[in-house]
């Protein structure tokens, strides 16, 4: 017998083999209310769609992860949990068969629209025992910014004025805009945080046909500032070319493009404006980016303001609102939808709002390895922890009961 063999001879040493940490940050618990909001933000009002689009024949939408089905009676449009209590059928294979109802397709069960409730069962007679003492959820349905907007409640809490919740600018001003309504991959809140993001612009965009001629800085140094309910991405240097030690020089110069300003500039983001609309210039805002509760991205230009609405649908899909303003009157509103219909919403709604689309769908965090330009992201995730946890608090309820 060998000295291996011997059964007295101690077992080699075992060698831990234990795998490196992961850089970075592996989960979002630093922010347990956002990181429950896969499905979105509740006790908001949110853009579902344009008000033309919402007519006699029911419409099916999700928000929040809510199914909803949307019509409209006499001009009013209502929202209605999209499912017939019987047999689960959704209320939008529906119809109207009487003024101010809807009618499940397949055993004709029909739901008063304000209420909610069974207004009759057209195949159990005008009898049915049932009338009056079933009912489908209904949820609060305000139209603004020629959209249908739905509020979806945390519980059973009344809403909150839809204007509290409207940037400022677009309650008390005249305006005329533009915009798009589209269905997108990836969860809300890589959209949003796509939105308020400092670097990828600077990176990502710079292909877009909208910046063909518009020169964008290399890098900046910037500063997240708080105002009433908005953070403001504030830029205190600009810098349009760099030297990478070991790498090379980088810049988004071209000779094609226009030359960059010296002067740092905190409206738009290719360079200083001569003029600024007199309305956007009354406003006082910090920086051209903010962002707002429960997921409102504002981009200040000199003569326009581009807005994103990032509605929830469900943890993997969102549907972008995309809507361009400007703050304008009588013939100058002609000239708006000219350039509108005819360039901006397919350069700039379009091919340049695509490329967003693009890495929203394909972005997986966590985990993550966040760099400097990310106070961005850490700014608006402590907002939306900060602000939410009030709400629930004023509710009366918890992230579970939501």
């Amino acid at each position: 017998m060998t000295v291996e063999d011997s059964p007295d001879a101690p077992p080699p040493p075992v060698r831990s083999r234990r795998r490196p940490a992961e850089p970075g940050r592996q989960d979002w618990k630093s922010w347990p209310h956002y990181d429950a909001a896969g499905t979105g933000f509740r006790g908001y009002w949110y853009p579902v769609t344009w008000s033309s689009q919402i007519t006699d024949k029911p419409l099916p939408f999700t928000i929040c992860g809510e199914k909803i089905t949307l019509i409209r009676d006499g001009g009013t449009a209502y929202a209605l949990h999209n499912r017939c209590p019987h047999r689960g059928v959704p209320l939008s294979e529906g119809d109207q068969q009487f003024p101010g109802t809807v009618s499940c397709p397949y055993h004709g069960w029909t739901f008063d629209l304000p209420t909610g409730k069974l207004a009759a069962v057209i195949t159990d007679g005008p009898g049915c025992r049932l009338t009056g003492k079933v009912s489908v959820r209904t949820y609060a349905v305000e139209e603004r910014l020629g959209m249908v907007w739905v509020y979806i409640p945390l519980a059973d809490e009344e809403p909150h004025p839809i204007d509290s919740q409207l940037p400022e600018e677009l309650v008390s001003n005249a305006f005329v805009m533009g915009g798009r309504i589209d269905p997108r991959g990836g969860n809300w809140r890589f959209a949003c945080e796509n939105g308020f993001d400092e670097g990828h612009a600077k990176y990502l965009h710079r292909t877009a046909l909208w910046r063909l001629f518009k020169p964008m800085p290399t890098w900046n140094i910037t500063r997240i500032v708080p105002k009433g309910r908005w953070i403001f991405r504030v830029q205190d240097e600009v810098y349009w070319e760099a030297e990478f030690p070991g790498v090379g020089r980088w810049s988004n110069k071209r000779w094609w493009k226009f030359q960059p300003p010296k002067e740092t500039f905190n409206i738009g983001n290719t360079g200083k404006a001569d003029r600024i609309n007199p309305t956007i210039e009354a406003q006082e805002f910090p920086g051209f980016a903010s962002l707002s509760m429960p997921g409102v991205l504002r981009i200040a230009y000199p003569n326009f303001i581009h807005y994103e609405f990032y509605v929830p649908v469900d943890e993997d899909n969102h549907r972008y609102v995309g809507v361009m303003v400007n703050f304008t009157e009588g013939w100058d509103t002609l000239r708006f939808y000219g350039k509108y219909l005819g360039a901006i919403r397919w350069l700039f709604h379009g091919q340049f709002s695509g490329q967003d689309a693009w890495m929203v769908d394909i972005t997986d965090a966590p985990p993550e390895k966040l760099y400097r330009p990310d106070i961005s992201l850490t700014a608006w995730r402590n907002l939306s922890e900060e602000e939410y946890g009030k709400k629930l608090a004023g509710a009366g309820t918890h992230e579970k009961e939501a």
